[in-house]
């Protein structure tokens, strides 16, 4: 299990804290940068729903955002960026997995502002660069590798080394899993109210990959403030149940933090945060649920789902169905969150 990324999330929420002044602004006066094709479209599943018989099956595409092959991190990043563009800076700084999905849109979103990036990933520079990796690279980012001596040992750490060569950094956290980053996925729920003013149906549930919270958090703010009466289920990729507690607490955490930045009096407990741990079977690993998945969403509908967040979410979705957890007459809304190009790192295992 990745448990630095939980323990970066909670460290990033204070190490921002001295960015968010105690005046609260609304969403739409807090600083944005551009950067996604909005709205992404929704659309039925109707030959997978043929095939299943329940429910009626939506998808909001997400892994159509435009930046860089798009995703849900480049929701977070127009409102990251929007607050780093107010200082004095040249340099975007942030992290991840080595095929990292949020460190290969900021890489994007960096080169567009004209800002130098520079990516703390995990593991050794390898061999061959293929998916996210060499998307960073063709972005112009400065890789950086967790395992090889010398390398910095934190953002932080990179941060000063970039501090003593005269550069001036902004730290992005893992995932963009601060107030900034879950404005997006607000924004992304007020958008979802209007698209759901032309559909038939009522959607009963939105389905989604959970990990670093920050989608989780901006879908449950902003339910709020649009008063969606749905279930937001996040399938959590990396956590397992033996750490619902502190996982859950990140949420509410983050998701107070995010209310009072923006104006919204109601403050959110646990119980409001519904995740599935079931299918947390260790992080990045491609197994026969995400294997099936992804094969079953492509070859019956033509959309492509990544090996390690919408693969797993949308394989759990399938098991759900299977299971009889959803109605005949519910509508559920899977949103794709993207990471197609870590598909071709995983090209041997998919081609079984």
């Amino acid at each position: 299990m990745r448990y630095f990324l939980w323990l970066s999330f909670s460290i990033s929420l204070h190490f921002h804290s001295f960015l968010i002044s105690e005046e609260s602004m609304s969403l739409d006066q807090q600083p944005r940068t551009h950067l996604a094709f909005l709205p992404t479209p929704i659309q039925e599943l109707s030959k997978l729903r043929t095939a299943l018989k329940r429910p009626r099956i939506l998808i909001k595409r997400d892994d159509q955002t435009g930046l860089a092959l798009g995703g849900n991190k480049t929701r977070k990043l127009e409102y990251l960026f929007g607050d780093a563009l107010q200082y004095d800076i040249d340099t975007i700084l942030t992290a991840g997995a080595a095929q990292s999905n949020h460190c290969r849109q900021t890489a994007a979103a960096a080169a567009r502002m004209g800002l130098r990036c520079e990516l703390l990933l995990n593991g050794n520079t390898p061999h061959l660069f293929e998916g996210n990796v060499l998307l960073d690279k063709l972005l112009g980012a400065h890789l950086h590798w967790k395992d090889e001596e010398g390398t910095a040992a934190s953002l932080d750490e990179l941060a000063e080394r970039a501090r003593a060569a005269w550069r001036k950094p902004y730290v992005i956290p893992y995932g963009g899993s601060n107030v900034f980053g879950a404005m997006g996925y607000v924004n992304a729920m007020i958008e979802l109210a209007e698209q759901q003013k032309l559909l038939t149906q009522p959607i009963t549930h939105i389905v989604f990959a959970s990990c670093s919270g920050a989608t989780h958090v901006g879908m449950v703010v902003g339910a709020a403030l649009t008063h969606f009466s749905g279930t937001i289920l996040g399938i959590s990729v990396d956590y397992d149940a033996s750490q619902q507690a502190n996982f859950e607490q990140g949420l509410v955490d983050l998701a107070n933090a995010t209310a009072l930045k923006i104006g919204i009096a109601k403050r959110f407990i646990a119980e409001e945060f519904t995740v599935s741990y079931e299918y947390a079977k260790g992080y990045g690993v491609l197994g026969e649920l995400e294997h099936d998945a992804v094969h079953r969403l492509a070859a019956q509908e033509g959309i492509l789902l990544d090996p390690v967040y919408s693969g797993r979410a949308f394989g759990a979705l399938l098991d759900m169905i299977a299971k009889g957890y959803f109605s005949e007459d519910d509508t559920v809304l899977f949103w794709h969150t993207g990471g197609t190009p870590a598909l071709f790192s995983y090209a041997e295992k998919l081609a079984e």
